[in-house]
């Protein structure tokens, strides 16, 4: 760590391999940062050190007027931003990584791949996959201070279009995951009434297959029965009966779009000043929901036929476990869930105290992470139990339903029936609401400080005006997924456009760092941060086990790509094709700058490849809107 770089103590000398560490200005830890070329002492005037100014993105700078050797300029420059207090950060990550995904997509996998017996193999790829790469990313970017495009002038620079294709796919994720909270949030605002509307079959958008078998008539369910609460989702929320499929989406929804305008103007004001403001919200977005999920525990175990649900959750299939595709499941969901590979972890470590326990943190929040869905399932299937009970129905028959239609169909019916009916649909919308924002926080901010990063002299100063277009970008992107077919393409999205192509980033990134940068340069970096080297199961998995991991589940997902079917409407086979196109938009990213970086570096073509995994000097360093070069 270092004091701040406005010190008004006596500046001393900075050798050339200081000056030049890490691609970064460094200085003695007991004077202001000041460089020195060849030897030459340079004392900057008063008037340098008065002419501070602050810069939007956490940097302030002064440049002086006094040339060091007529080669170099002297600045002075402030740390980076820094979150106000520990518990921002771990909060921001906690937020990041339990999402939406926690409460509908773990209990699906996990009932669906044998119950109990699925959280072995959920373990192991925790241990062994998910949390090295979650602790590596944490100490990349608190070590580096950078984002998730100029990092890799510190590590491997012809590895940088890795950065560019992060920031494309979490502009895909973002044109997606928030209509997903445009639609919670229509839900939250019908919930405003004394009888919810999806508890009848009296509304104008049902027809006569609508079957209410909770009311107070003798009815029975039948095979076309249709219950109120699917109704709504499907032709009074999505409107999907006004589509015919992928290739006829049909207009956009006016009410979804303001749905979804209001919630990007929520993202806006919470992110536009950087991590200090964001990292406030979280506060409110982090632990909202878990005081909802305990009530909503509390309300399900009491409910008639609950432990039927829980049984169907925890019955151990060992049988499951030889099966392969239930490894890969455990994979799959344990990588989603913790959320590497996005830019995330990398920009908001990259905010902490350079001495900062970046190695507890990644135990802490992945811990917390796994735990939160665990007990999601329990909040979940209590209420499938309930819903079985009240069908006379298996818990299976009711479970089928999954995804987004577990939560606004299954658990919103669920709730209805509920004594307090509207005070526990509020809270619930509420919490998927919360869920979602500072999941998309941490995604926009992954892109925001990125580029940043990059781009200093460009957008330094221009913070708010740059998150207001990204804002306006994502809003934009997201114009297909709020037509009567949206609900099509936000499936074709999450299946084929974020999955295999961030498994194939984090696979790159794991390459870089473990057999380019190299292991012991990594785990020295770790010492200088924390006192202490990572052991040997740390190194191992860095080096061996996690890219074996990842590579494991592209494989499995591309010999085996889903088919994708959503309501009655089954994808054509060009879907496919296309969901592959967009996924190959952002990693295309990472071979065409690896061509450019060997065509702009000279030298043979040896020495080209030797320059290009090398980590670059500082040679030339953006700090803010001043950029110093050093000959």
């Amino acid at each position: 760590e270092t004091e701040p770089l406005t010190s008004k103590k006596e500046i001393s000398d900075c050798n050339e391999e200081d000056c030049k560490e890490n691609g970064l200005l460094v200085r003695n830890p007991k004077s202001a940062l000041r460089l020195v070329e060849d030897g030459n002492k340079v004392h900057p005037s008063q008037g340098d050190k008065e002419g501070a100014a602050q810069i939007s993105n956490g940097y302030s700078g002064v440049q002086s007027s006094v040339p060091c050797n007529g080669i170099g300029e002297l600045m002075e420059l402030e740390d980076r931003e820094t979150w106000s207090k520990k518990i921002d950060f771990l909060l921001s990550v906690i937020g990041y990584a339990v999402d939406l995904g926690n409460v509908w997509r773990f209990p699906y996998i996990c009932y669906q791949n044998g119950g109990g017996a699925f959280l072995i193999p959920y373990t192991i790829m925790a241990i062994f996959g998910g949390i090295p790469l979650f602790y590596m990313e944490l100490a990349l970017g608190q070590y580096h201070r950078n984002g998730c495009i100029s990092i890799w002038r510190k590590i491997c620079p012809i590895f940088k279009g890795i950065g560019f294709a992060i920031c494309i796919i979490d502009l895909y994720v973002a044109s997606y995951y928030n209509t997903i909270m445009a639609w919670a949030f229509y839900y939250l605002v019908s919930s405003f009434t004394a009888e919810l509307p999806w508890t009848s079959c009296t509304n104008a958008w049902n027809t006569g297959n609508c079957t209410n078998y909770f009311s107070k008539d003798n009815v029975s369910w039948s095979l076309h029965s249709i219950s109120p609460a699917e109704e709504f989702y499907t032709r009074q929320v999505l409107q999907v009966h006004r589509s015919h499929g992928l290739d006829d989406l049909g207009g956009i929804s006016w009410q979804l779009t303001l749905c979804l305008l209001l919630i990007f103007t929520i993202v806006y004001f919470s992110i536009w000043k950087g991590v200090k403001t964001s990292g406030k919200v979280v506060w409110v977005t982090a632990t909202f929901p878990y005081i909802i999920l305990f009530i909503l525990l509390v309300r399900g175990a009491t409910l008639p036929g609950a432990w039927r649900g829980v049984l169907y959750y925890l019955k151990p299939d060992w049988q499951k476990l030889l099966a392969t595709e239930v490894w890969v499941d455990a994979a799959a969901q344990i990588f989603f869930s913790l959320g590497p590979g996005f830019g995330v972890l990398l920009a908001y470590a990259s905010y902490n105290k350079f001495h900062n326990n970046c190695y507890q943190d990644a135990l802490v929040t992945s811990t917390v992470n796994c735990v939160t869905s665990f007990v999601s399932g329990f909040v979940i299937f209590t209420v499938l139990g309930y819903m079985a009970e009240m069908r006379n129905e298996d818990v299976s028959e009711v479970a089928k339903d999954t995804g987004p239609s577990l939560l606004f169909i299954t658990y919103a019916e669920a709730i209805a029936n509920m004594p307090a009916s509207t005070f526990f649909a509020i809270i619930f919308f509420l919490m998927l609401l919360t869920l979602g924002l500072d999941s998309t926080f941490a995604g926009l901010e992954g892109v925001i400080t990125g580029v940043l990063d990059e781009f200093p002299h460009v957008w330094s100063k221009r913070r708010e005006l740059f998150v207001l277009g990204l804002i306006i970008v994502c809003f934009l992107g997201s114009l297909a997924t709020l037509t009567f077919g949206g609900a099509y393409v936000v499936k074709l999205f999450e299946e084929y456009a974020t999955g295999p192509a961030v498994l194939t980033v984090v696979f790159l990134e794991a390459v870089a760092v473990a057999w380019f940068y190299g292991i012991t340069q990594f785990c020295n970096d770790v010492k200088e941060m924390l006192g202490f080297a990572p052991g040997w199961y740390w190194r191992v998995c860095w080096a061996a086990i996690s890219p074996i991991f990842l590579l494991f589940i592209t494989c499995s997902f591309l010999s085996n790509p889903p088919e994708l079917r959503l309501f009655d409407y089954n994808y054509p086979y060009w879907t496919t094709i296309v969901g592959y196109c967009i996924g190959t938009s952002s990693i295309i990213c990472i071979p065409i700058y690896m061509v450019y970086r060997l065509i702009i570096t000279p030298g043979t073509l040896k020495e080209r490849i030797l320059k290009s995994i090398t980590p670059e000097t500082a040679t030339e360093i953006p700090f803010g809107d001043i950029r110093m070069n050093a000959v």
